[in-house]
């Protein structure tokens, strides 16, 4: 089958098996930000946004984008890097591997949430798994983050 889609603002049209994954149809594309940790929709690893909405490449179908918008971290990378320099400040990006997927829900979050409580933060990013950094890093650096965007705060 045929599928058309805008990924990162640039279009696309692939001819692709019908049972082909989302996050196998981007990293054939070169998009090797995407990690696949599980296989079980549990690590969060593979986030990207379909139309906006954060969205687990490992559990949808290449055919489901079909003539949607697809955004990866490649898409967003200066605002990834700015959020990315907070998660260094603080320590929480220790291996890397799970940072791409993480990035993609805060700043999804940051969009979708103003001023969000601690309580806020951890509901919206329970998905995201890290076995490295014990998560009180990555509270740190978006709590420190979000206050930065809205002038409060700086980096350090």
């Amino acid at each position: 089958m045929q599928i058309s889609c805008d990924i990162n603002g640039k279009a696309y049209t692939r001819h692709i098996e019908p049972d082909l994954v989302l996050i196998d149809f981007l990293r054939d594309l070169g998009f090797l930000s995407l990690k696949q940790g599980c296989d079980t929709t549990n690590c969060g690893l593979c986030t990207v946004w379909v139309d906006g909405t954060p969205r687990l490449s490992c559990a949808m179908l290449a055919a489901g984008i079909q003539g949607r918008q697809i955004t990866t971290i490649e898409g967003v990378e200066k605002e990834a890097a700015a959020f990315g320099q907070f998660l260094a400040a603080q320590g929480a990006d220790q291996c890397g591997f799970c940072s791409p997927g993480f990035i993609m829900n805060v700043l999804a979050m940051e969009r979708e949430l103003t001023d969000p409580s601690d309580d806020q933060i951890k509901h919206y990013l329970a998905g995201n798994l890290c076995r490295c950094t014990g998560y009180a890093g990555q509270m740190r650096a978006i709590t420190l983050y979000l206050g930065a965007r809205k002038g409060e705060l700086s980096c350090e």
